[in-house]
Formats: structure tokens, sequence, C-alpha cells
């Protein structure tokens, strides 16, 4: 990527959580996001894509300033983000806003739809009284709500519609970038692609960067133009939405993609074997190798580094996809070597 391109920038973020075992036992740390480095051009959408708890909403927070890094920093349009809860952060906030994942969660019950999509705009100090409520109408029209809607409460719109109401919301201030946390995964299967298609028109009306945070990867590869592929708190694989999805490099990332229905594939789904590690007690080398029909003895030692592989540049933090060692045999390999 050419230096200067990036609207957000994310380099070696690091989140550490402390963590209890039993009433009476020590504090253990965990890592929710370890050494993670994004980047996101203006007016694109990188899906970031992974099992539960694997730490991709806490990068989404952390992208957003919501919570402060262990380790690494944060640039949003070539400036450092500013400390979090700080007048500066708070000011910034009106260029990046967050979709979250529960729309009746996310709005006030207690408020009509119009006032909260209003209320960006408030805080942020954007135009008058009468602007601002037709600013409101505008919103409304854009995400595909009536005007008069303005003055529903959340629970009297169906889910689709709040969170249409959500989208307006966010886009009240006119942002740079959203941070879609699972914006699609409390929806019913039927409005799902009405969500993902208004995403996508909004995209190319306004010019808006996304970062769209899912474990759908067909919602995925159908808003994104980059795919960034987190095992327990890293990026194991990260390229073009085709070559990742079509054709995974890295052991986890084909059994991941080898789970989505597709006619006509027959029995090809990758089963992976063991249950995924404790965040809190981590293998050696490599995070995947316990559960991957291919490490080597040097996956068991080594953590290999995200970098790009032979041939098609593709990103890929994985020794045997590197040609680094020739596949072995998984675990049972692993065993006698140990």
């Amino acid at each position: 990527m050419r230096a200067g391109t990036s609207l957000l920038e994310a380099d070696g973020l690091v989140r550490r959580y402390a963590m209890r075992r039993g009433v009476f036992g020590r504090e253990v740390e965990v890592r929710a996001v370890d050494r993670v480095s994004l980047r996101l051009e203006r007016g694109r959408t990188l899906g970031l894509v992974g099992e539960s708890g694997c730490g991709k909403s806490t990068a989404g927070r952390l992208v957003l300033g919501m919570e402060a890094p262990d380790e690494g920093s944060v640039s949003f349009d070539g400036k450092l983000l500013p400390p979090p809860r700080s007048a500066a952060w708070r000011a910034q906030r009106a260029r990046m806003q967050m979709v979250f994942q529960d729309p009746l969660g996310a709005l006030d019950r207690r408020l009509p739809i119009g006032a909260q999509v209003s209320e960006p705009l408030e805080i942020h100090g954007i135009g008058t009284p009468s602007e601002r409520a037709g600013r409101v109408e505008t919103l409304l029209r854009d995400v595909g709500l009536r005007p008069d809607q303005a003055t529903r409460y959340p629970h009297e719109l169906s889910g689709g519609q709040r969170q249409r109401a959500v989208l307006a919301r966010a886009l009240a201030t006119s942002p740079d970038l959203l941070v879609c946390d699972e914006p699609i995964s409390a929806l019913d299967v039927s409005i799902q692609a009405q969500v993902l298609n208004l995403l996508v028109e909004l995209q190319e009306r306004f010019g808006t960067a996304m970062l769209f945070v899912s474990h759908d990867l067909r919602a995925v590869r159908q808003v994104s133009h980059r795919v960034a592929v987190m095992y327990l708190g890293r990026i194991i694989e990260e390229g073009e939405p085709d070559a990742v999805l079509h054709d995974p490099a890295h052991p986890y990332a084909r059994a991941l993609v080898s789970s989505i229905p597709h006619p006509g594939r027959g029995g090809q789904r990758i089963v992976l074997q063991g249950d995924p590690p404790n965040p809190a007690d981590r293998p050696s080398g490599c995070s995947f190798h316990p559960r991957c029909p291919v490490a080597s003895a040097l996956c068991a030692r080594e953590s290999p580094a995200l970098k790009p592989r032979p041939g098609d540049g593709r990103l890929v933090a994985c020794h045997v996809a590197q040609g680094e060692v020739p596949a072995g045999s998984g675990l049972p390999e692993l065993r006698k070597a140990a």
C-alpha cells in the first residue's frame, strides 16, 4: 500500500485483560488482541472475520478509541488517535462511528427514533434546530425509512427498521469511518441481505470507509474489498476476498471457509480436531498448531510472522504456507517430536 493513502492505521495493537481462575485463584493475563496491525483506505471496506471470542470485536473498539491499547498505536487521517474520553477524542468521534450488533440494545427505548438520530448532531453542535430536523428527514430517507417514522419508538419498528435507524444515527455526522460490529447477526435471514445491500449502497454514495466485523463469511465476501482472518487474538491471513475466501492459504482459514454451505462441493468440509486453546494458557509457537492437520515440529517452537507469501503476496502467518517447512502430519508428529 502506498504511504499516505490510508485513512486508518493500527500498528501492533495489544489488549490484555486480567482474569481470575476460581474464587481464590490467582490472576492470569489474557491477550484478547495480540500484535494486530490493520490498514484501511478511504471509501473501502476491510472485513475482519473469525470465531466468536477471537478478539475481532475488541479490535474494533480499539481502533475507535473506545478502549486504550496496552501496546501499539492507532492513527486516523495521519494523526495519532487522542486518549479515550478526552475532549479531542470526543471531537474526533464525529468522523468515526460505530454500528452495534443489537439494534434494540443500541437504541434508547424511551426516545423516538428522530430524537436519537438527531442526538449526534446536538452533541457535536452541528446545525440549527431546523437544520437538524431537515437532516434527520434526509437521513431516514437515505436508509429506507419514512420521515413519519421519526416519531415512532424502537419497539414500534421491526428488527430491520431498527438497524436502519442505527445506521441513520451513525451517518448523522457524515463520518469518514464506520466500524460495523456484527451488524446483521441479530436480524432475520430475510432482512440480512437488505441491510448488506444498504451498506454497500451507502458506501458508494458517501465514500465512507468501513471495518466490517463478522463471523459470517458470506456477508464479509459481499461487502469487503479486503479480508483479514483472526485466530486467538492474531491475524493469520489477509488479502483480497476472492483469494482468501476461494483459495485460503492458512490451514485455519481453509477450515473456516469450508464451513460455508456451497452447492456441489459435497463432503469437503474440514473438521478441526480438539478444542480451541485457552487464551490464558496459549500454546507455544503457533497458537493453531495443536489443531492443525499439517503442523510440523517448527510450528510448536516458533510463532510465525504475518508476512507476504511468495508468489501472490498474500499476508499469511504460517510456516507451512510460506514454504519454510514441509507439511507435517499434525498432532501425532508433534507428540513424537516432544
